[in-house]
């Protein structure tokens, strides 16, 4: 919930930002977000104050930034399914440019996150406060998820051979497809799991540990790119406009992750 001094502000900003769209607008329109995990739950928040204040309708669909599920950004394009704007990592952005399914120069940074750890709620929480330690903890771990998005790609191919710990880690660590991997945890499928902050802080069920150490730390940008496809320009500027206010950028840190100033 909004304190009523926030609520206030959010209005006031919006309603300024909005007054031009909501004049030149004759009736409601719908716009299609799709969203990664690392900034859904500051979507969450934000996409119905933009409603109410706009009387415009965000959709919000998620899926991960990459890879193959049947939700991915990438194969949901590949697929022919339609979107106005899409926020999702931006270092996967590049390939959907090439592929002419987004406007590349349209791209605008939005939030930036790290990678933290949790565990089953009620478990002894480690000590991952030195790389030492945290090497220590990871190899006395029984099972390991990660995502199948940004954060476990890195900690697959780059994260565990600079541990130095690739062999010892790999054979107990899994994955996750298309599915928090909070939620893996909390049904006891394994002992540690890694994510972006913002995707590990909403799970009930996990005590969350904190991010892992900056000398293995993954800092993640999630950017917003407008489709190929869309006719909604005006209103996607008028709702980028609104993500990257100063009030709005409160409530995306609240979330645990930075906001990015526009």
């Amino acid at each position: 919930m909004f304190s009523m001094t926030r609520h206030s502000v959010l209005r006031l900003l919006a309603g300024i930002a909005l007054a031009g769209a909501i004049t030149h607008s004759a009736q409601a329109d719908t716009l299609v977000v799709w969203s990664s995990g690392g900034y859904t739950a500051s979507l969450e928040k934000l996409a119905p104050e933009f409603e109410k204040v706009s009387g415009h309708k965000i959709e919000i669909v998620l899926g991960p930034s990459m890879g193959t599920a049947h939700e991915a950004i990438p194969v949901r394009l590949d697929r022919g399914e339609k979107a106005d704007l899409l926020i999702m990592v931006g270092s996967a952005i590049a390939p959907l440019v090439q592929k002419g399914q987004v406007k590349g120069e349209t791209k605008q940074d939005l939030a930036r996150s790290k990678i933290a750890l949790a565990i089953k709620a009620g478990a002894d929480k480690p000590d991952i406060s030195t790389l030492e330690a945290f090497k220590a903890v990871l190899l006395k771990a029984k099972s390991i998820a990660y995502s199948d998005s940004a954060s476990g790609v890195y900690i697959e191919n780059e994260m565990y051979k600079k541990l130095g710990l690739e062999a010892e880690l790999k054979p107990k660590s899994k994955m996750i497809i298309a599915e928090r991997v909070g939620n893996v945890v909390a049904r006891g499928d394994a002992e540690f799991g890694f994510q972006q902050v913002s995707e590990l802080l909403p799970v009930k069920g996990i005590t969350y540990v904190g991010p892992i150490p900056d000398a293995v730390q993954k800092v993640t940008d999630f950017s917003a790119v407008v489709t190929a496809t869309t006719t909604k320009q005006d209103l996607i500027k008028i709702f980028l406009a609104f993500l990257t206010s100063p009030a709005s950028r409160a409530v995306v840190e609240a979330t645990g992750i930075e906001a990015v100033a526009p």
